[in-house]
């Protein structure tokens, strides 16, 4: 079966092609860290609180991009705040941020009217296609600060990944990184809730980075590693969700989901080849015994 690109030159997928392909490239390189941190549901957390800032949007008739983005942004730095200077640990934060959020997002969407109900669905699940130019735009210079920004901090945000006790005594400003890493973080989850929804956004900042940690081996392999996955998984879940005629959110993560399971379990079976063969090696310092050919 012939594959049929011709689709792409319509304008309208050109835009969702441009957004999907800057959103998967900047998620990654914010998800390398909150993988490490092991704060990978933080996402889900914005996702939920950026619920609210979308309602904001509705009710002020503003564009809930930016009601989004203000609003996300200040909840990470609430949640920072309470996690790092209250007894309040980092999950329970996150746990009132998932509750609070949809709380708000449900109650302010109802007093919008039930037209802002209708259109909180291409915000919980996505709407690429319905981008104009501007927000294609804004999508792509926000991703292009997230991406630049965490290329440039790379060093210092792997040294609190790793152990931010040490971090600390080397003289880093440890809650200003991470405080940086949760703004980071609210600003992809603002730009990508277009292209694959708000509650799956946390999927493009975790599935590239554990599908290419497989095999990696450095912060930097997988973190660049991530990028480039995220990137031909976002660009091929736009395609193929052309060709199907599906949403082009719900495609992308099934084909990242799809493209884990196949590394994972290439992994696992290259690590069993490794065994095996280690298995049938001499014990170290005793010569290998090679049979040499008789001669004739």
């Amino acid at each position: 079966m012939s594959l049929d690109l011709s689709i792409l030159n319509y304008e309208f997928m050109q835009r969702a092609l441009i957004s999907a392909l800057v959103v998967g490239l900047c998620a990654p390189a914010v998800g390398v860290f909150l993988v490490q941190k092991r704060l990978a549901l933080i996402g889900d957390g914005l996702g939920h609180i950026a619920l609210t800032g979308v309602a904001i949007g509705f009710l002020t008739s503003t564009t809930p991009l930016w009601t989004t983005l203000a609003t996300t942004v200040a909840a990470s730095v609430v949640m920072e705040l309470l996690r790092s200077h209250s007894k309040t640990s980092g999950d329970v934060a996150l746990a009132m941020m998932f509750y609070g959020g949809i709380a708000g997002g449900v109650y302010l969407t109802g007093i919008a009217s039930d037209k802002g109900v209708a259109n909180l669905q291409q915000y919980l699940f996505g709407s690429l296609l319905t981008a104009g130019w501007s927000e294609v735009w804004t999508i792509a210079g926000g991703g292009a600060a997230v991406a630049a920004l965490m290329l440039v901090l790379r060093p210092w945000m792997s040294a609190i990944c790793s152990d931010e006790q040490y971090a600390r005594v080397a003289g880093l400003p440890v809650a200003g990184l991470n405080l940086m890493l949760l703004m980071t973080t609210a600003v992809v989850v603002s730009v990508s809730m277009r292209a694959v929804g708000l509650l799956l956004v946390s999927a493009l900042l975790v599935i590239p980075v554990v599908t290419v940690q497989q095999f990696t081996r450095s912060f930097r392999a997988t973190m660049y590693g991530g990028m480039a996955a995220g990137f031909l998984i976002a660009g091929a879940g736009v395609v193929a969700s052309a060709v199907q005629d599906v949403p082009p959110g719900a495609t992308i993560v099934l084909i990242g989901v799809a493209c884990f399971v196949a590394t994972a379990a290439a992994a696992s079976f290259a690590r069993r080849v490794r065994r095996t063969w280690r298995r049938h090696l001499p014990p170290e310092g005793e010569p290998l015994e090679v049979e040499l050919p008789a001669k004739g």
